[in-house]
């Protein structure tokens, strides 16, 4: 389904009913399975846990994304992550348009743990199916970041948006944490910048959720620089806040 081939009075309409089906789905589909990770908590510890969790998030936000297409909402093309899925520890960093940018590298990736906003980890409606993955609050500092070494020693992927949070002034990043730098440092592990572009403002800072763009909305998912683990993590954080200011100011998809 394409709304832009609808007659005109009938295009808004099916844009709000497209989107807060989208929305009912992804709320239905996420309480769905916290519900069955109550029983499941205490049968699957550890890294079995933590293996079953990440795998029905990718299967899970997969699904998702293909409704949105089927429904109309948005078109993706995602194909670079696949080059990620064996790629072995990785710190992946994208920078950070909208709220949908997790669920973009997730549904692409069998082992990545995210590193979340705690108040999403302390949701009903994230928060369970999170904590059995293995997903990683943000709030602790030191702690956290102790998580996302351990997590990649063990073999395991770790998603970080260097951002902090969704870009205010798109193209241009926010100013960038210097969280990813440290992690990398600590663990010597590669940082894999991806660039997430897209040709709306749909769900970025400042955009009401319950506002309908123009659909379809197109988002592109490209690989970008690998950077090795830097030995100063101050000088490398400016290092990438000017690459990420370079590669996006010459982004295809733009808003």
């Amino acid at each position: 389904m394409n709304p832009a081939f609808l007659p005109r009075w009938l295009r808004r309409p099916y844009e709000h009913a497209a989107l807060w089906l989208g929305l009912g789905l992804l709320g239905a589909g996420c309480l769905l399975w916290s519900a069955c990770t109550v029983p499941l908590c205490p049968i699957l510890r550890g890294r079995r846990g933590v293996a079953v969790g990440r795998r029905v998030a990718e299967l899970g936000f997969r699904l998702y994304l293909w409704s949105l297409h089927a429904i109309g909402v948005a078109r993706f093309d995602l194909r670079d992550l696949d080059a990620l899925r064996d790629a072995g520890p990785l710190i992946i960093a994208p920078n950070h348009p909208g709220l949908i940018d997790a669920l973009l590298v997730i549904s692409r990736l069998p082992d990545v743990a995210c590193v979340l906003k705690a108040s999403l980890l302390d949701n009903p409606l994230w928060g369970a199916g999170s904590r059995l993955a293995g997903y990683i609050r943000n709030d602790w500092f030191v702690g956290s970041i102790n998580l996302a070494v351990e997590e990649l020693r063990c073999g395991g992927q770790l998603l970080l948006f260097p951002e902090g949070t969704r870009t205010e002034a798109p193209p241009a990043p926010n100013p960038l944490r210097a969280g990813v730098a440290y992690v990398a440092h600590r663990a010597g592990v590669p940082i894999q910048t991806v660039i997430i572009e897209q040709d709306s403002r749909f769900l970025g800072k400042g955009w009401p959720l319950l506002r309908a763009p123009a659909m379809p909305v197109h988002y592109r998912v490209r690989l970008g620089r690998r950077f090795e683990a830097p030995a100063d993590p101050v000088a490398f954080t400016r290092e990438l806040q000017a690459y990420y200011a370079d590669v996006l100011e010459r982004a295809e998809l733009r808003p």
